[in-house]
């Protein structure tokens, strides 16, 4: 015969299992999701994307900027919620030389990102991109290395547009639907809704 106590013990790690299984459903659903949002981001974005299953090959197979998210997004989650030591960041290393695309494990990406012609393009450690994000080739959100605290690099908003070899750098906003033009270096915030140069 049980105890009441003792099956009150036994039942709490049941509904302690049950309560990380729903988080990690909650996860998985959101990964996907976000994964969801690239993908109709490339097909946005990127007119030379044919219709159809010829068009879902494409992005799938061979769109560097959608590989380069995607391994981003496992990466992450290695670094950050399972905190997983080395190994995210050896993945993100991989992923960088299959499509010339570095973001940094620790970075925070949001869905529906466009990354066009990715070749050089930088994300650092604690850039955050948040969604419907467009990054041409060559862009860099890196740190000044003059930096005070933990956030070295920049925020780049809802929206926002940069441009082909733009330097973002520094602990700096990019507002929402701002857009930063090719080639352009940027130390100070940029306010929303407007180009820089």
């Amino acid at each position: 015969k049980i105890s009441q106590g003792t099956g009150a013990v036994a039942m709490v790690p049941f509904f302690m299992k049950a309560e990380q299984r729903r988080r990690e459903e909650r996860e998985a659903m959101r990964f996907l999701h976000t994964v969801r949002e690239d993908y109709r981001a490339v097909r946005r974005h990127d007119p030379s994307i044919p219709p159809g299953l010829a068009g879902l090959g494409e992005i799938v197979l061979c769109t560097p900027g959608f590989w380069a998210l995607l391994a981003h997004r496992l990466n992450h989650l290695l670094h950050t919620t399972l905190r997983i030591p080395v190994l995210p960041r050896l993945l993100s290393l991989v992923a960088r030389w299959i499509t010339g695309i570095e973001i940094h494990p620790g970075a925070r990406v949001g869905g529906g990102v466009f990354i066009d012609h990715g070749m050089g393009v930088v994300i650092g450690q604690t850039a955050v991109v948040e969604d419907g994000v467009t990054l041409f080739q060559g862009v860099t959100l890196g740190a000044t290395g003059h930096e005070k605290g933990s956030k070295r690099h920049p925020t780049v908003r809802r929206g926002a547009f940069i441009g082909c070899g733009a330097r973002i750098l520094g602990d700096v906003v990019v507002g929402e639907n701002a857009r930063v033009g090719a080639g352009a270096i940027v130390v100070e915030d940029v306010p929303p809704d407007t180009t820089v140069v």
